[in-house]
């Protein structure tokens, strides 16, 4: 078994040290180092969850924060008018590459309708 801890668990712990745009008990959320549009926020639960093929009845209010929280983000960055995009990739062939449910918000600028 692997215990090394991937970066959302290293963030989590404060191991890794960013700014959090917000954090509660169930959810944190924090800009992506390597952004792919002007805005792009990441959004995770504060406990693991591997994809979201593992996600289960108890996780319903986690995942309503998360979107509930990515709505009020995106007001706070005045991208709600505009429009956003959020993403949750899984696993391999959903372009997965942290093992780690997690969402994405993108914006800032005109987005494409290309999914893969």
């Amino acid at each position: 078994m692997n215990n090394k801890k991937n970066i959302f668990q290293q963030i989590l712990s404060k191991e890794i040290v960013t700014d959090f745009i917000y954090q509660d008990d169930l959810i944190t959320a924090f800009n992506d180092i390597k952004p792919q549009s002007p805005i792009h926020v990441l959004i995770i639960p504060n406990f693991f969850i591997k994809t979201l093929n593992n996600v289960n009845y108890k996780h319903e209010l986690v995942l309503g924060r998360m979107l509930l929280v990515a709505s009020k983000i995106a007001k706070k960055k005045n991208i709600d008018k505009s429009g956003y995009r959020i993403v949750i990739n899984c696993n391999n062939d959903g372009c997965q590459t942290i093992f780690y449910l997690h969402m994405h918000l993108l914006g800032g600028r005109k987005g494409n309708n290309i999914f893969f």
